[in-house]
């Protein structure tokens, strides 16, 4: 943990902005809570768990600055809610991409370069410079599918 701590210091360092306590306790939150989708909200209320004086807006300024230094992606998993996990520097820039369950909500994350073509083809057709590529595919889980042969969730 204190080697991400430290690499997300000069990370900000280097845009000329300091890790904070309550930025420091923020990105503990979103440690060890790795491999959640946290809204502000949830890290907020986290955070407030350990140190009672990070506000709501330093949450909301903090996760933007972590974002803007690529600590953080964000997503919108269909539910008006922004939500955040910590950047992987070890994934070696391998995307992964969730699964979303629009009737329980459950998110399952799988990886692969399933759009691995897109990119190159998105620069040369529109000359557009992808920065993040997210795959959000919204269906039904194994528990929440419909029986065969009912029409619910067709069109």
């Amino acid at each position: 943990m204190e080697k991400v701590i430290s690499r997300v210091e000069d990370r900000l360092k280097n845009g000329q902005w300091k890790l904070t306590n309550r930025r420091k306790h923020i990105l503990t939150v979103l440690l060890e809570n790795r491999g959640k989708h946290l809204s502000v909200e949830e890290v907020h209320g986290l955070a407030n768990q350990k140190a009672p004086y990070v506000g709501l807006a330093t949450v909301y300024r903090t996760l933007e600055l972590f974002l803007l230094n690529d600590v953080v992606q964000s997503m919108d998993f269909g539910d008006g809610r922004k939500r955040y996990e910590l950047c992987d520097p070890g994934s070696g820039g391998q995307q992964h991409h969730h699964l979303i369950c629009i009737r329980c909500g459950n998110v399952v994350e799988f990886s692969g370069d399933l759009l691995k073509g897109l990119e190159p083809e998105l620069n040369m057709r529109y000359k557009f410079k992808v920065e993040t590529l997210q795959l959000n595919v919204f269906g039904f889980c194994r528990k929440c599918r419909p029986e065969k042969g009912s029409h619910q969730g067709t069109v």
